[in-house]
C-alpha cells in the first residue's frame, strides 16, 4: 500500500504558474502509474493528466493541453504537475492517484490510491 501527499497549491492570479508535488510514502511510485485529478465546488471529480510508470508516455485532458505538464521522478519518488498560463476555472482541489494496474487514463476507479488533495485558487 502506498501513501500519497500532494504540496504546492495555493493562491495564484490568473496567467501565473504553480508546481504541484506528489509525494509517496509506503512503497516506491515506480510500481505504480499516476494521476491527477481535480474537483471544483459542485462539480464532479474531472481527469487532469496521467503518465506511465517510466514517464515516457503522457496523457493531458484537453482543457489544459499545452498548459500542464505532468511528470516524474522515480529517484525521488515524486509525481509533478506543472501549470502554467492558469484560469479562473482552473481553480479546484487537485488529487494525485496511483495505480498498480498500469492504467493512467480518465476512469478514476482505475486508481487504486489517492492524495488527500491541494487547493489551487486563480484570482481573475
Amino acid at each position: 500500500q502506498v501513501q500519497l501527499v500532494e504540496s504546492g497549491g495555493g493562491l495564484v492570479q490568473a496567467g501565473g504558474s504553480l508546481r504541484l508535488s506528489c509525494g509517496a510514502s509506503g512503497r516506491t511510485l515506480s510500481s505504480y502509474t499516476m494521476g491527477w485529478f481535480r474537483q471544483a465546488p459542485g462539480k464532479e471529480r474531472e481527469f487532469v493528466a496521467g503518465i506511465s510508470w517510466s514517464g515516457f508516455n503522457r496523457y493531458e485532458a484537453d482543457s489544459v493541453k499545452g498548459r500542464f505538464t505532468i511528470s516524474r521522478n522515480n529517484a525521488k519518488n515524486t509525481v509533478y504537475l506543472q501549470m502554467n498560463s492558469l484560469r479562473f476555472e482552473d481553480t479546484a482541489v487537485y488529487y494525485c492517484a496511483a495505480s498498480s494496474r498500469g492504467q493512467y487514463g480518465s476512469d478514476p476507479s482505475a486508481y487504486d490510491y489517492w492524495g488527500q488533495g491541494t487547493q489551487v485558487t486563480v484570482s481573475s
